[in-house]
């Protein structure tokens, strides 16, 4: 793969990124499970770069029951500061105890749409908003639909879902392609 053209942004990256640009990023993700890691690995990622996540990723999974959602709902305080004391997280008072409020309101959305998935897709008609990114600077941090999504899951009750944040969880599972029009992933997707 390193004869082909792909976005500029993890060209000097290590090869974790470089493997999460090729292989996961942008596409379209309808399982809720892996919906709700992403929630909860964008939420603890703000202020961070996204390479310190993936590299603490599979100690988020082992830590956050492999995020199940239904445990992850019905931790404990005890539980919370525990997972306040992983070195292998990231340790905020407020990201950790976030995840498992997010968890409860995640469980509600499922109940009224069915699924996370339905609920998220929803805001597209269930298809991907193709962009044509030429260069980086022409990505945006957020967009008048993560504006309204965000609102949304605020009102919901959610925290750690500003419109940055879901705008890089719509890049991240594929509701936007952000891939540079002469990335070899964009077109595929």
């Amino acid at each position: 793969m390193e004869d082909k053209n792909r976005c500029k942004w993890p060209q000097k990256s290590t090869e974790l990124m470089i493997s999460y640009h090729n292989n996961e990023w942008g596409v379209p993700v309808h399982d809720d499970n892996h919906l709700f890691e992403v929630l909860i690995l964008d939420g603890a990622q703000a202020g961070l770069s996204w390479n310190t996540i993936l590299n603490k990723r599979e100690n988020y999974r082992a830590a956050f029951d492999n995020f199940d959602v239904k445990k992850v709902a019905k931790y404990t305080p005890n539980k919370i500061d525990k997972l306040l004391k992983n070195e292998g997280l990231v340790r905020n008072k407020l990201k950790i105890p976030s995840a498992v409020r997010n968890a409860k309101v995640f469980i509600e959305i499922q109940k009224e749409f069915g699924s996370f998935d339905l609920y998220l897709w929803k805001f597209v008609d269930g298809k991907p908003i193709q962009n044509k990114i030429k260069k980086m600077s022409d990505i945006p941090a957020h967009t008048e639909l993560s504006d309204i999504i965000s609102r949304d899951l605020k009102k919901r009750g959610m925290n750690f879902v500003g419109s940055t944040i879901i705008y890089a969880i719509m890049q991240t599972i594929g509701i936007v392609n952000d891939h540079e029009v002469n990335c070899f992933r964009y077109k595929q997707l």
